[in-house]
């Protein structure tokens, strides 16, 4: 049997290999490719098994199916690819194998998260005193901030949550966008909102929060925003949506996936206001560009956060700020630490200008797109461009040749009742030429 040193080895090897050809790797697998995962579908072995082969098959089989999100033409979803120092780092982390809860589990662990919670406020310029919780996704950090909200609201109306629940309770309402994303619909699911009694604000032409027609507000209101609406980009008028819910003693979650970075950049002029909101959520698997999966949990009172998600036990009681006070997770891994080094190799410079080299490239696709048969519908303010052709059938025909020929894969959204494809500039990895040859190929598809 291999040993646990040359195993690793082995494995690094074939993760060098992978990476060595990720730029010419095609963005989505072929049909053989996929095909041959079939060899996955095996009966669970009765007695142990040689890792070294496990390892040759995974990478044989596993490896030639992957998504190439990691590399540079691929566009869909926001998924950046990840950085080599937060790569790095992930891989020194799993060596690691720390259950990262508090620092009786991890001293290392512990010190390295709040460093990074503070890096994070500090580069988004959010409120200093906030808490941050270091979760899996935006689906989960949505879940704990809103959370925090309702628990903090029917605190303020003399209702004790934690001992009484929800039955019985004053009704909590909630106001969202009308183009709200799906994960804070999950949310508000899961923490039993129900959807028919959530209220959708109306938006204008471009996918932002109209003040005019904002729906009325009271101190036991939630109102959601966005920062980067998910087919636009736009941003909706935190300066003045802001003031008017905390005016009627509401309580502002901000959705900043992946537009909040915008924050980070020359493009900060968009965020203007946001800073006055009451919680935000972030990823660092999109435009930060670390590993997957990695995303903030950010409430302006500490308090409200810690005490929504506290999980002390007698045998493992922690200061109201360690990870498992602030998370969803009890046991749960350092996804601080490769934010730490996306901020630690970049600095505040390297964030900006990888914020703002998409933005560019963004824009610069746009232009080329505008002057073919194509529509582009958004105005394009930071990442995303939103394209559709003549009719229905042919933005599918462009969108599928483009895929055909391996330029680029993105995916297809709705965009006021009609079909639309998206494209997503945020890998690190994205060249101007790749930019043009997406370009290229969309246009000759249009014209073809």
């Amino acid at each position: 049997m291999i040993d646990e040193i040359e195993l690793l080895a082995q494995a690094d090897a074939r993760a060098r290999h992978y990476l060595e050809g990720i730029d010419t790797r095609p963005p989505f697998p072929g049909a053989a490719a996929r095909e041959a995962l079939g060899a996955f579908a095996e009966a669970l072995p009765d007695h142990a098994t040689d890792p070294a082969e496990m390892l040759e098959m995974l990478d044989r089989f596993g490896s030639p199916a992957t998504t190439a999100s990691n590399g540079p033409r691929y566009f869909g979803f926001v998924i950046g690819a990840a950085l080599p120092g937060a790569a790095a780092a992930e891989r020194l982390m799993l060596a690691w194998d720390q259950c990262a809860s508090t620092p009786d589990n991890s001293p290392a662990a512990a010190a390295i998260e709040k460093v990074a919670a503070g890096w994070v406020l500090d580069i988004l310029d959010l409120p200093r005193e906030s808490a941050v919780g270091f979760g899996t996704s935006a689906t989960a950090c949505t879940l704990a901030c809103l959370a925090a909200a309702r628990r903090s609201m029917l605190g303020r109306l003399g209702w004790d949550f934690d001992e009484d629940g929800l039955i019985g309770a004053p009704e909590i309402k909630v106001v969202v966008s009308e183009t709200v994303h799906i994960t804070v619909r999950k949310a508000l699911r899961l923490l039993g909102f129900g959807m028919r009694r959530v209220i959708a604000a109306p938006v204008d032409e471009h996918g932002r929060i109209d003040p005019a027609r904002l729906p009325a507000l009271d101190d036991r209101t939630i109102l959601c925003l966005q920062a980067g609406e998910v087919n636009t980009g736009e941003f909706d008028p935190f300066a003045t949506l802001i003031p008017m819910a905390h005016a009627a003693g509401a309580w502002v979650h901000v959705d900043g996936a992946f537009g909040i970075w915008a924050r980070a950049s020359s493009r900060r002029a968009l965020t203007n206001g946001v800073e006055q909101a009451d919680s935000w959520t972030t990823d660092g698997h999109k435009w930060l560009n670390t590993p997957y999966d990695g995303a903030m949990s950010i409430c302006r009172d500490a308090e409200a956060l810690a005490g929504a998600m506290n999980s002390d036990a007698a045998y493992a009681t922690a200061a109201k700020d360690a990870q498992k006070n602030l998370t969803l997770e009890f046991s749960r891994r350092p996804r601080g630490i490769p934010i730490w080094a996306a901020l630690r190799t970049l600095g505040r410079s390297g964030v900006a200008a990888m914020v703002d080299r998409h933005c560019d490239q963004a824009s610069h696709l746009a232009e080329r797109l505008r002057g073919s048969r194509l529509d582009v519908l958004n105005r394009v303010v930071i990442n995303q461009v939103l394209v559709r052709g003549t009719d229905d059938a042919e933005t599918a025909r462009v969108r599928q040749a483009a895929l055909a020929s391996e330029d680029g894969w993105f995916g297809t959204t709705i965009w006021q009742g009609r079909p639309a494809f998206r494209v997503s500039l945020s890998s690190w990895r994205t060249t101007e030429a790749d930019v043009a040859r997406l370009a290229d190929r969309l246009i000759a598809a249009a014209n073809g």
